[in-house]
């Protein structure tokens, strides 16, 4: 889960489009490196993004948001094509890692054991293991006006709709006051 929480995250940091009412534009140029780091997990190696490696996330991105609007759709069978185009520029393949003081876990590694591939490859596969599974149905674009965030549906009942509390509340409010305009 935490690559598909990485993968929303890359989305929803580096693409353009609309963000809780409002339009917004994905960081770039100086901007970007600072974006990618403060969208990905936190990890002690890792002091800075370069900017190489910000500019392939923000591609990564820009694929990974194709799969989430043709999941959100219905079109399974377009997110997986765009999965795999991932998961072939990518060269992903899973790794047996220990990380100090933990068991062995899988990893997925891209065809160079580098930031931006790296990660580009476990999100690919994060969203492959998705698509592959009853979690395809769970993968979402923000239902709210003016808002095409992306969401991974964690709730019990597959019910979720919105890409943040503050979107759901947005909506609910607005709800409300048109409820009573109509009542007056």
């Amino acid at each position: 889960m935490a690559l598909l929480n990485a993968s929303v995250s890359l989305v929803n940091a580096l693409t353009d489009g609309a963000r809780q009412g409002r339009p917004y534009t994905a960081p770039q140029g100086d901007e970007l490196p600072a974006a990618v780091h403060d969208a990905l997990p936190p990890t002690p190696a890792r002091t800075k993004v370069e900017p190489h490696h910000a500019t392939y996330l923000a591609h990564t991105a820009q694929q990974m948001r194709s799969v989430f609007d043709a999941a959100d759709s219905g079109r399974t069978d377009k997110a997986a094509e765009f999965v795999n185009a991932l998961l072939r520029t990518t060269g992903a393949r899973p790794q047996l890692d220990q990380v100090e003081g933990e068991p062995w876990q899988v990893h997925f590694h891209g065809s160079e054991d580098t930031l931006s591939v790296g990660w580009s490859a476990g999100c690919a596969t994060a969203l492959a293991l998705a698509i592959g599974s009853n979690l395809a149905g769970r993968l979402g674009v923000c239902t709210a006006p003016q808002c095409d965030r992306v969401y991974v549906d964690n709730s019990r009942n597959a019910v979720r709709h919105f890409c943040s509390d503050a979107c759901r509340s947005r909506v609910k409010a607005a709800a409300f006051r048109a409820r009573k305009a109509a009542e007056s």
